[in-house]
This record gives structure tokens, sequence and C-alpha cells, in this order.
């Protein structure tokens, strides 16, 4: 298999704080986002992107990851340390291997080991990872469980409306204790999840702000329209109710305006903004000390 430098893939270095991979991928998934990328071959850069950031962003992922060292390259023929599962597996508890994952150097590399907890009604069995549009539409997903030795598939129905921390349980078998799996939410490109409200920022040009606008806005469900009132500011926020995940009560999704100015390209443009110059005499700083 091949080796991959998941810092290359998102262009950090090995020292990059958990903000600075954060904002790395976001970056990064926008521009390879298979639904608005022209980029070649978007979709499979987009999964690279995923998976590097699923263990960059996870600090014990990130920390066995870093112990493989700096000696390879990506691409690179790899194979794991013979000793790799015993050094990684320590702590015991129950893994899995969500079968709709990544490359096989990721399941090499995490792809669950270890053994049950013994007297428990239930035993933690990991995290489960979903998109946002999973989450809000609900999906099935097939997962490999290993339980005392033994790996078992298991189809998990995932509802609508689940959210970051959600448990979900599965019932063991044989007299063995449940599993609980947790829900882990992927970031997406362009939806912040806070509980069950959806967040975006609403990029505005001047005029939209300050003579009021009816606009497009995307929701996990399809595009409304927003009303912007007139004299909006940036920073604030417009509620579109009902619009988040799914639940009694349904999550709503929040619209944060942010004002763009177009530069002025042009010597017409220029006198544009000079007129409005004059024409308001307005200082944002006069509040200022």
């Amino acid at each position: 298999m091949q080796y991959r430098d998941y810092y290359e893939i998102l262009g950090v270095t090995r020292g990059a704080d958990a903000d600075e991979v954060k904002r790395a991928y976001r970056k990064m998934a926008r521009k390879f986002h298979p639904d608005v990328s022209k980029e070649r071959n978007a979709e499979g850069k987009f999964k690279e992107v995923q998976e590097a950031y699923e263990v960059l962003r996870d600090a014990d992922k990130r920390a066995a990851y870093d112990q493989l060292g700096r000696d390879f390259r990506n691409g690179q023929q790899f194979r794991p340390p013979p000793d790799w599962s015993q050094r990684f597996g320590q702590g015991g508890g129950q893994r899995f291997s969500d079968l709709n994952g990544f490359s096989d150097f990721f399941s090499s590399l995490f792809g669950g080991s270890g053994a049950p907890g013994s007297g428990q009604a239930d035993a933690e069995a990991g995290h489960l990872d979903v998109t946002v549009e999973e989450a809000f539409a609900g999906t099935k997903r097939r997962v490999m469980l290993n339980e005392a030795g033994r790996q078992r598939q298991v189809d998990v129905q995932i509802p609508a409306g689940v959210i970051e921390g959600q448990s979900l349980r599965i019932p063991g078998i044989g007299g063995r204790p449940s599993l609980i799996l947790r829900i882990r939410l992927r970031p997406h490109h362009f939806y912040e999840v806070a509980g069950k409200d959806v967040q975006i920022e609403l990029p505005l040009a001047p005029w939209e702000a300050a003579l009021g606008a009816k606009v497009a806005v995307p929701t996990l469900g399809g595009t409304v329209e927003l009303t912007v009132p007139g004299g909006a500011q940036s920073g604030k926020k417009l509620r579109l109710r009902g619009r988040g995940l799914p639940g009694s009560p349904a999550g709503d999704q929040l619209v944060t305006i942010k004002l763009v100015t177009p530069a002025a390209k042009t010597a017409a443009a220029r006198e544009t903004y000079e007129r409005m110059r004059q024409e308001f005499n307005f200082d944002p700083r006069a509040d200022w000390p």
C-alpha cells in the first residue's frame, strides 16, 4: 500500500495546532468539494482531504500517526511496523471500522483492534463519522465490529437529525454487552453545526445591506428566500426557523451577514466611491475614544 502524508495533503506543518488544521481543512474542502469544484479528480482529492483531517483532528490518531516518523514520502510503498497493533492498541476498549471509510493505509493503521470490556451493561465501541447531509436526511452505514477477537459486520441505521455526541446502541450477541457508537459529524465546507442548529455566512454587497434585499439562501433541505432588512450590518444574525437538523423541535439555520466590498478596479468605480464618500460624510470610527 502507499504511505499518505496527511500533513502534506492538508498543506500544514507537523507543528500546526488544531485551529490551523481546521482552517486548512476548510480551505481544501471548499477547493475540492465535488459539488462545486472544477479541479481534475476533485472527488478523489476531497476524500484524501477528509481522511487527512480525520487523523490530524483526533489527538490520539495524530499521536499514533506521528510515531511513524518523517522518513516516508507521500505515495511511497509502506507497511506498518510489526508491533504497530500492540503499540496503538494499548488501553483496551472497543474499536470499529467504518466500511464506507478511507484508504487501505488508514485501515491498516486505525482499522480496529482490542477486546471488549467485561462486567458492563454497555461497551463503548468508538465513534461513527457521518456527514452533515447524512445527519440531516438519515442513512444506513455498514461497520465492522471487533468483539472478543472476532469481527462481525453490522448495518447501523442512522436516524435523521442525529447530533454530535449522540449514542447509537447495537445489541450484543451471545450474552455480550450492547455496544455504543458515538456520532461524530465530519466538518463541512459550508455549514457549521451546533447541536441541531446550522450556521452559515451570507456575503452581501454594500447596497444589498443598505437597501435591503431578497436573497436565495441554501439550506440542507433546499434553497429558500431570505429577506434582508435595510440597514443590515456585518455580523448581524438572521434566523430561518426549522431549517436546521430535523427533530421535535427542529433546529434553525442561523445566517450571519458578511459585507463584501467590491474593489475599485476602474476609474468609473473609483469615482463612484468618491461620490459616496462625499455624499454620506460618514466616519465609521466616530465612536472611538
